[in-house]
C-alpha cells in the first residue's frame, strides 16, 4: 500500500503584523510552538496567512522564511494559489527555489474558470515546475466547484499528490478512494468535519483551529490511528465551539485575536480585513477555555 506524501495535522499558519509590515519574530516563535507541539506540516501563505493581500515579495519572503526556520523539522508545503496561471507557476517555482517540500495550489477564484479552464490550469501548473502539488477546493471562498471526474483525471499525474477538500462533504472522500486508488493524499480544509473525514479514509487536515490548538488537534489525529474512537470524539467535543468561533469574524482576524490573548502576536490584519469585532470576543474567549487553551 502506498503512503499519501502528505498527512496528518498541517497548520495553515497566520501571518503576523506589526506596523504594517511582516513581523518576523513572531512568526518564527509561532512556527517553533507548531513544531513543539508535534504537528505533521505546516502552511505558509495559504488563505489563513492573508495570502490575497501580501505583495508577491512579501509572499515569498515568508515562504523562505518558513523553510529556513522549520529546517527539515517539518515538512512546509507552501500557498501558491492564484487567478493568474503565469503567477501561480511562478510562486510554485519559487517555492521549489527556496526548499518547500510542497505547494498548495487553490482554484483560480473570482474569474470562476469552468471545468475545462481548471483542469488546464493545474496541469500547466504541474507541468512547469517538478514539486509535490496540492490541489486546493474551496468553492465557499473561489466561486468555483472543482468536479470530482476532474479531480480523478488530475490525479493521473505525476505532481499532483493530492487534494485539500474544504467542501465538508464526506462522500467526496469515498468517491476519490474509488477513483484514484492509495497513495492521493485526501486532506480536509474543514476542521469541524475533520473527525468525519478521517474516518471516511482522509488523511489528515490543514487546519486553521492548530494555530491555537495544536497539541490538541494532534492529540484527536493520533486517537484516531490507534484507533480510539472514544478518546477522539472527546477531543471533538473540546475543540467544536473553537472551530466555529475562529470564525465568526473576518478570518484570521479571531485567530489573530485569540494568539494575542497567548501573548504570541499581535493582532493586526492588513485591509480590507479588520480587527476582530468585540461582539465576538467572548465566544471566542469561552471556545479558548473549552478547548484547553486560555
Amino acid at each position: 500500500m502506498t503512503a499519501p506524501l502528505f498527512k496528518g495535522v498541517i497548520t495553515a499558519l497566520i501571518t503576523p503584523l506589526r506596523d504594517g509590515t511582516v513581523d518576523e519574530a513572531a512568526f518564527t516563535a509561532l512556527l517553533e510552538r507548531q513544531i513543539a507541539a508535534g504537528v505533521h506540516g505546516v502552511v505558509p501563505m495559504g488563505t489563513t496567512g492573508e495570502s490575497a493581500t501580501l505583495t508577491v515579495d512579501e509572499h515569498k519572503r515568508v515562504v523562505a522564511l518558513c523553510v529556513e526556520k522549520s529546517a527539515g523539522r517539518v515538512r512546509v508545503i507552501a500557498g501558491a494559489g492564484s487567478p493568474s496561471t503565469d503567477k501561480a507557476i511562478e510562486l510554485v517555482r519559487h517555492a521549489k527555489t527556496v526548499g518547500a517540500d510542497g505547494a498548495l495550489v487553490v482554484t483560480p477564484y473570482y474569474n470562476r474558470p469552468s471545468q475545462a479552464g481548471l483542469k488546464a490550469h493545474f496541469e500547466a501548473v504541474a507541468d512547469a515546475v517538478q514539486l509535490p502539488i496540492l490541489l486546493y477546493n474551496v468553492p465557499g471562498r473561489t466561486g468555483v466547484d472543482l468536479a470530482d471526474d476532474v479531480t480523478i483525471a488530475l490525479a493521473k499525474h505525476p505532481n499532483v499528490v493530492g487534494i485539500k477538500d474544504a467542501t465538508g462533504d464526506m462522500g467526496r472522500v469515498s468517491r476519490m478512494r474509488a477513483g484514484i486508488g492509495e497513495g492521493f493524499a485526501l486532506i480536509s480544509g474543514d476542521d469541524p468535519s475533520f473527525l468525519g473525514y478521517l474516518a471516511h479514509g482522509g488523511h489528515g487536515v490543514i487546519s486553521v483551529s492548530s494555530n491555537v490548538a495544536p497539541e490538541g488537534m494532534v492529540a484527536l489525529y493520533d486517537a484516531v490511528q490507534r484507533g480510539d474512537l472514544e478518546s477522539a470524539r472527546l477531543w471533538q467535543d473540546r475543540l467544536i465551539a473553537l472551530h466555529k468561533a475562529l470564525f465568526l469574524d473576518n478570518s484570521p482576524a479571531p485567530t489573530k485575536y485569540a494568539l494575542a490573548k497567548l501573548g504570541l502576536c499581535g493582532e493586526d490584519v492588513r485591509l480590507p480585513l479588520a480587527r476582530t469585532d468585540e461582539a465576538v470576543r467572548p465566544s471566542i474567549d469561552r471556545a479558548m477555555a473549552a478547548a484547553g487553551v486560555a
